[in-house]
């Protein structure tokens, strides 16, 4: 591995400045849906629907129209199926897989039938967080305002239903309206995740940070707060760490949020 001693004028450069940007937004959504895909189980349709949003982007590259828009749209509708065929989740990881088989399987046939969209496959999958685009930043940034004034109306009744979903139903809170918006949530996340560390490593931000953040602290808050910071530390370090001594920037983000993951469950072990 060799050192770059220009690493601190490149770091200085626009497209770095959007990298960080773009990691400060995924962050704070990543903190806050990771937190409840855990505590809903749904640790498996996290991953799933950025396989899912597969054929979006590689459907959208075919089309000539932009890739967040096929991955969202696909996210999307993936996440709807899940919550319409799920209502429990022992029938969500059934629809879930049975999803997530047909969406790769068609993902791969679009890649093939165009050699754009060949090209394109391996920043879809490892992500790309280097040629984020002013627009992308907005896009992030509005989502994320959205979140948070949606978090704000449905924290408390969507934290009962995830801990305590039978309780919660038989006490009239509509769990299935809920499941349907948090799937939806969900994919929103997942495709703003994606162009950052791709579809195959999207685990990395969306639930690590916040399985580790569930080691340190027991409060749902602090949970998501330690998570947003445990992620930004991530993609901010890796991003340094891969400027400093060049790498595939999503390799060392991954690797940063799996290592403090690793330390976490150290710590529990040796505490309990």
């Amino acid at each position: 591995m060799t050192y770059d001693p220009d690493w601190m004028t490149t770091l200085n450069a626009a497209f770095m400045q959007n990298a960080f940007l773009a990691g400060l937004f995924i962050s704070l959504a990543a903190g806050i849906v990771g937190y409840f895909t855990i505590a809903r189980k749904s640790t498996f349709a996290s991953h799933a629907l950025a396989h899912i949003a597969l054929p979006g982007a590689t459907g959208a590259v075919l089309l000539g129209v932009p890739v967040e828009l096929g991955l969202g749209v696909f996210a999307l509708g993936g996440a709807l199926v899940i919550a319409a065929l799920g209502k429990k989740a022992s029938q969500r990881e059934i629809a879930t897989g049975t999803v997530l088989a047909f969406a790769t399987g068609l993902g791969l046939y679009f890649a093939r039938m165009s050699s754009s969209a060949s090209q394109q496959l391996q920043s879809i999958l490892f992500g790309s967080i280097l040629t984020i685009t002013d627009d992308q930043i907005i896009s992030f940034a509005v989502f994320d305002v959205l979140l948070v004034i949606l978090m704000a109306f449905i924290y408390r009744p969507l934290l009962f239903s995830s801990l305590d979903e039978p309780v919660a139903r038989a006490k009239g809170v509509p769990t299935g309206l809920l499941n349907v918006l948090f799937m939806a949530v969900l994919a929103g996340v997942i495709t703003i995740a994606v162009p950052a560390v791709g579809t195959l490593l999207i685990f990395a931000l969306v639930i690590t940070p916040a399985a580790s953040a569930n080691v340190l602290t027991t409060s749902p808050f602090a949970a998501m707060v330690v998570a947003t910071a445990i992620c930004l530390f991530s993609i901010w370090g890796g991003l340094v760490v891969a400027t400093m001594f060049p790498a595939p920037p999503s390799f060392v983000i991954v690797t940063i949020s799996v290592v403090i993951w690793g330390i976490c469950k150290v710590v529990e072990k040796n505490r309990n």
